[in-house]
Formats: C-alpha cells, structure tokens, sequence
C-alpha cells in the first residue's frame, strides 16, 4: 500500500485498489528478480485482505445501557482557567493562536491551535478537528502550519473564512505516549477505553473554550475527523451534542474495543447531519465504511456518503468541493 500522495503511515498498509489501475497517484512498480530459482514460493503468496466481524449482525445495547455508557464522558463543570499564550498574523490570511487550558482530568493542560479567518467578521463559525493517526508518532506541533494535515485538510477552510481549532489531544504531539501510539486505533483493553474518554473529554473541553470567546458563534461549531478521527465521527457526535454538522474523511466503524467504547454501540445513536468522504478501494469498504454510513442514526435526508475512486483518502480537489458545500448547508454561508 501507499502511494506518493496518501497519509504517511500508508506504506505499511494493505489497499484493495484493482491490480490493473493506472491512477496518476500509482504509477508503475517494477520488479527485477535475478535469481528467480533461488526465491522461495512463499514470496509470491495471495495476501489475503484482513477482515473484522459483520458489525451489522450485531446488536446495539439498550437505551438504559448506552445512558450510562454515556456517562463516562461527562466530567465536573469547572474553571478552564484560559490563556492564549501566542498570537501572530500570517501572510497566508490568518491569525494564528496558541491557547492552553485545564483538562477534564489529572491536572494536565489541553494546547489547542486556534486559527481565525482574516477575511471573515466574527463571530465566526468554527470547525473542531480530530487527525489521523500521524499525529500520534510526531512528538511536537510548535509549526502547525507546516505539518502537513494543515496545508492539506484544513488551511482551505480557513480562507473559506471559517475558524479552526486543532487540539492536542491526550497521546498526540507533546502529549505523546507511545504505549497510547500503540493501541490508538482500538482495544480489547481497559487502558484503550480509558485513553478513549479521555481524548473525547480533551474535545469537549475545547467546545468549552470555543463557548467563552464572544468572536466565536458556538451555535456553528462543526466537527472534523480524517482517518483515526474520521473512525471517532461514528463515536463523538454521540455523546456531544453541540455540533451542527460533522465530516469524516476516511472514516468508519472503529475496531473491536470494549462494549463501553464500542462504536457499534454509538453510531445508531448520532443525530448529527453527517458527510462521509471514503475511497471505494479503501480496506474498511466493505467491513467499516458501508456498514458506518447504514447504521448512522442520522435521518437519511441528512447523511450522505460519496466514494471515490481511491483508497484511503479522496482526491483533494472533491473532498474541499463537498466540504464546503456541506458546512454552508447546515451552518449557513461565513459572513
């Protein structure tokens, strides 16, 4: 897997793209053998595409059950005791901050980058972004700008004139943890569940933040999650209600967790009008992404899923076209 173009981490992935497709991003691979003999058959095997449970044959847990499952994300209303520690205006049509404030837990600070539209008048909308899974292995986000989600996920939304707020959630960037790294994508274990609320309660607390800034319209906040984050768009707008709109690049059904975090315990649950934006060739296809989409509780007048010739990640030109669209449509046009 892995292309010139795809999210860093996939290389080490497996993709079900046609063996005969001759997309821009592919190319032509070649292989010189010169002692073929000498190669062992195994060499030369079927892989065979890894394959998760039929999520859909499985059964949701009551309501009663789900209430109380929900329970684990709530946290004590208290001071957030704020600071914006950096401001400066880019060239680019943004001004950029740096803001920490108290986490739901332990003690510990939530950094957030907070990036405001130059050409738009507060109050302004405001999309809340979850990455994908890079950001657990880079161990600073001191040049957000230059990190590559930015310039490629995000930068577009801003000069559209919408705010943007990147948080550092627990086990990324400078809150890094490679015991965190390692089971991020999802557990059987108490350790991923508890990494899990904590990173939800992380986003939650940003809403917080967002809700005291009188330049901010906290009744259009959006969420945004790509890959990792798009897998969490079946779990957040279940237990946060705040959101207008949510949109998931590379999305779809987590993988096997503890029945607390399930996702399938969650997705029936969303109400949030949701945007899914997939590739059709992507490994999740038929086992994550298609089961996703039917399963949302999401009326279906206010859920979509567009699938592109591609794997993991959509062509950048449609993914900004439909995002667009989709944020003006449940947000309204920016000022």
């Amino acid at each position: 897997g892995g292309a010139w173009e795809e999210n860093t981490y996939m290389f080490r992935r497996q993709s079900q793209a046609p063996p005969m497709d001759r997309s821009a991003k592919n190319g032509i691979r070649l292989a010189l053998y010169p002692d073929p003999e000498g190669i062992t058959p195994e060499a030369f095997r079927f892989e065979s595409l890894s394959r998760i449970e039929d999520l859909q044959a499985r059964e949701p847990v009551p309501d009663a059950v789900f209430n109380a499952y929900r329970e684990q994300f709530a946290y004590d209303t208290t001071d957030l005791n704020a600071q914006v520690e950096s401001r400066e205006e880019s060239p680019e049509g943004w001004i950029q901050e740096l803001v920490t404030f108290d986490a739901a837990y332990g003690g510990e600070r939530i950094l957030a980058h907070l990036f405001l539209p130059s050409n738009a008048a507060p109050p302004y909308q405001t999309v809340v972004y979850f990455p994908g899974s890079a950001a657990v292995r880079v161990t600073s986000s001191e040049d957000m700008e230059s990190y590559y989600e930015f310039p490629l996920f995000l930068s577009f939304l801003v000069r559209d004139g919408r705010a943007v707020l990147f948080p550092i959630y627990k086990g990324t960037f400078e809150r890094a943890d490679p015991e965190l790294a390692a089971i991020h994508g999802g557990a059987e274990s108490y350790a991923f569940r508890d990494f899990l609320v904590q990173a939800v309660k992380d986003l939650r607390r940003s809403l917080d933040y967002l809700e005291t800034r009188p330049d901010i319209d906290s009744q259009k906040l959006a969420y945004y999650g790509m890959s990792w984050g798009g897998r969490l768009g079946s779990l957040v707008p279940a237990v946060e209600e705040r959101f207008g709109a949510s949109v998931l690049i590379g999305g779809g059904l987590g993988r096997p967790t503890l029945p607390e975090v399930h996702t399938i315990n969650y997705v029936t649950r969303v109400r949030t009008p949701t945007l899914m934006l997939n590739g059709k060739y992507d490994i999740d296809a038929d086992t994550r992404i298609r089961p996703m989409y039917d399963l949302l509780g999401t009326p279906e007048e206010d859920k979509r899923l567009i699938e592109y010739e591609t794997d993991h990640i959509p062509p950048r030109a449609e993914y900004i076209k439909e995002i667009l669209a989709w944020l003006d449509r449940y947000l309204g046009p920016v000022n």
